[in-house]
């Protein structure tokens, strides 16, 4: 099967372009409904780090570091480099005796502007802690340190990257097919879109009194819904729309077009993505889908935000609008 158009955009009465993907609602009976196709192998890129995150939860290394919940959110974040973001990070690794050094994911600029016009116009170099996955890397040393193993944790033959591709495999229900090096330098693992969408799901379904993964991934998920800011950050989708829903639903964002949801109280997981890598039309599409399963309230202002605003030019002239292509949702 081939992807399907999901998000449309119009302007002047003609469509002027078309975004397509594969997308899977998955829940406790397993597919509840698909479009495109369902067996569509992709890397979920940043959209899976809570699976990433479990083994520091199943090894006990999360409670002997003593992690909090707001630590926990920012292990599972693709956060904007934001002072909030990097302040944490920052006495995160202090208490672990690390430093910046330590890290392995790179640095970069952050996409938070207050931090960034810092940055520039005191002429400072980003450091690695600016990285927009910094916190899953404190939680990857966080695991290095509990396992005892060596400083290099990206390496796909490392003790933490092993521990995070069995934990993948298993969630997902699938041996994954290969592996990319993300942008952080750590590992990502393939699988399908039915194979995230069913991780999510089981994160849905998860019981907080069960066993050790089913407590590690439903307190994961109410990590991410308590502090939605260190998820993300301010402006951003996954944040806005987790605050829209009330912290009744966790949503994660990855590059290239991926976006997931996780909904407790439906027992679904969702997974799309989109094929062009366009972010505009995964935030459209996942919108869509909060909305149709009951998380999000359709009148919620995230709502038009993502989904049904009219689209506006500088000058604020309405030029055309977003909607969902034919049969999609």
């Amino acid at each position: 099967m081939s992807a399907v158009s999901m998000v449309e955009l119009w302007r002047g009465g003609l469509l002027e372009s078309v975004h397509a993907g594969h997308a899977v609602v998955f829940g406790p009976a397993g597919i509840l409904e698909a479009w495109g196709d369902p067996e569509a192998v992709i890397f979920p890129r940043s959209s899976c780090k809570m699976l990433q995150a479990l083994p520091l939860m199943e090894s006990g290394a999360a409670d002997t570091a003593g992690l909090t919940d707001r630590q926990l959110a920012l292990a599972c974040a693709s956060h904007q480099g934001a002072q909030i973001h990097t302040q944490a990070v920052s006495a995160w690794l202090t208490d672990l005796g690390l430093g910046e050094p330590d890290l392995r994911c790179g640095a970069h600029m952050p996409a938070d502007r207050a931090a960034n016009k810092l940055l520039t116009c005191s002429d400072t170099a980003p450091c690695q802690i600016h990285n927009n996955c910094s916190g899953k890397h404190a939680g990857f040393l966080t695991l290095t340190r509990h396992l005892h193993a060596g400083p290099d944790y990206v390496d796909l033959d490392h003790p933490v990257q092993k521990a995070v591709k069995t934990a993948f495999e298993e969630v997902t229900g699938e041996t994954s097919p290969g592996h990319g090096i993300d942008g952080c330098s750590a590992p990502n693992f393939a699988t399908t879109v039915t194979g995230l969408a069913r991780a999510m799901a089981f994160f849905a379904a998860a019981n907080p009194e069960g066993g050790i993964r089913d407590r590690a991934a439903a307190h994961l998920t109410r990590a991410m819904t308590a502090f939605p800011e260190m998820v993300a950050g301010e402006g951003r989708a996954c944040t806005n729309l987790m605050r829209a829903m009330g912290g009744r639903v966790a949503v994660k964002t990855g590059a290239e077009a991926v976006f997931v949801a996780i909904l407790p109280d439906q027992k679904l997981g969702i997974a799309l993505k989109i094929l062009d890598g366009a972010t505009r039309a995964s935030e459209a599409a996942i919108t869509a889908l909060l909305v149709k399963y009951g998380a999000l309230d359709a009148t919620h202002p995230m709502v038009g935000k993502y989904l049904t605003d009219p689209q506006k030019n500088w000058r604020g002239l309405t030029t055309g609008e977003m909607r969902l292509a034919p049969g999609f949702a």
